[in-house]
């Protein structure tokens, strides 16, 4: 019986672990909205929004902070659990303890700067300046110029993902070799890869990148709108 008690209680940590996984997938959405509210305000040009944009920026750091605080809660969570060696219940007496203070001194080390380094910050600041650089030139130009210049990023980017041969839904860039992927097709072959203890390659081919790492990729979020953009447009046709 015993033995069963804590058994349960590792089933029952591991539940809440998922339903905390869970919360931060709707995180991340709440991130892209914000990121697409902002890049509409962008683009309108009706007036200065460069106060609301730096609130928005405001919001998407603290998602992100509490997207970290989750990864930082899961991986000390699963790291305790992962050293006990005993199901006894006395052995689990101090998990609870032990899974408190690591957490708590891993935050401490949690500097504000290093948030500025979340995939989702990287891409809200990066699709905003993208966005308003592009809606300065088009002012700028006249409507000929525009349609070419249109023409031309269309054809330089594949909305195709290189692993699934399908329409991306999360499209992700990568760094290094600025090849695109959908996001959960280009993790799960890294964590396939991390499985073999092989480096994961670029899957475009000719591509001489041999270490794709999750840390390389960056969400794209002007492509991720222009793909939903294309789809709405096809369900109006």
């Amino acid at each position: 019986p015993g033995c069963g008690t804590a058994v349960m209680s590792l089933s029952s940590v591991h539940g809440t672990l998922s339903s905390l996984k869970t919360c931060q997938t709707d995180i991340g959405t709440g991130m892209d909205t914000v990121t697409d509210v902002a890049l509409d305000l962008v683009e309108a040009q009706d007036k200065d929004v460069t106060p609301t944009i730096k609130e928005m920026e405001t919001m998407i750091l603290e998602c992100a902070r509490l997207d970290t605080e989750i990864n930082y809660f899961v991986d000390t969570v699963k790291q305790v659990t992962s050293e006990v060696t005993s199901q006894h219940p006395e052995t689990m007496v101090n998990l609870s303890t032990k899974v408190r203070e690591q957490f708590t001194e891993r935050l401490a080390r949690l500097a504000d700067a290093a948030l500025q380094n979340h995939p989702k910050v990287v891409a809200f600041k990066d699709s905003v300046q993208k966005s308003s650089s592009r809606a300065n030139q088009s002012s700028a130009a006249n409507s000929d110029d525009l349609d070419d210049e249109i023409t031309v990023t269309q054809s330089q980017v594949n909305l195709t993902c290189p692993l699934t041969q399908v329409e991306m839904v999360n499209p992700v860039r990568n760094k290094k070799c600025n090849h695109h992927y959908d996001e959960e097709a280009i993790l799960s072959l890294i964590r396939n890869k991390q499985k073999q203890k092989k480096s994961c390659r670029c899957p475009v081919v000719g591509c001489a990148n041999s270490d794709v790492r999750q840390s390389d990729l960056v969400p794209d979020q002007l492509l991720r709108r222009k793909i939903q953009s294309q789809k709405r447009q096809g369900t109006r046709t």
